[in-house]
């Protein structure tokens, strides 16, 4: 008596399909090749995001020292405290840091 559940019939179909699609061997080399290619692109795209993302963190730095070497010649000319200066000197260090270690990772990979 033939089954009325289409899920079970479509899992056996899938299944005798896969089972003789790896037996021929055009299947089998397009199948390895495009995995290798997949991984290929992969690969140098996290490279591309890693060293885009290390220019965005780069540029943020540049920022961030600008506005602590402006905060420090306001400091020096008696208008605020220490702490802004300290603040934006921190902000551009970490960002520093994070473009440097983005640019490294990169070339790791």
């Amino acid at each position: 008596m033939p089954s009325h559940n289409f899920g079970t019939q479509g899992r056996a179909f899938l299944r005798v399909a896969g089972r003789k699609s790896g037996e021929n061997r055009w299947v089998r080399a397009f199948y390895r090749g495009s995995s290798v290619t997949l991984r290929s692109v992969g690969r140098v795209l996290h490279v591309l995001w890693l060293e885009v993302a290390g220019v965005f963190f780069l540029v943020l730095a540049v920022v961030g020292g600008g506005a602590a070497v402006r905060e420090y010649h306001r400091h020096a000319g008696g208008t605020t405290g220490i702490g802004k200066v300290l603040l934006a000197a921190a902000f551009a260090a970490a960002f520093l840091y994070f473009g440097v270690s983005s640019f490294a990772r990169s070339r790791r990979r």
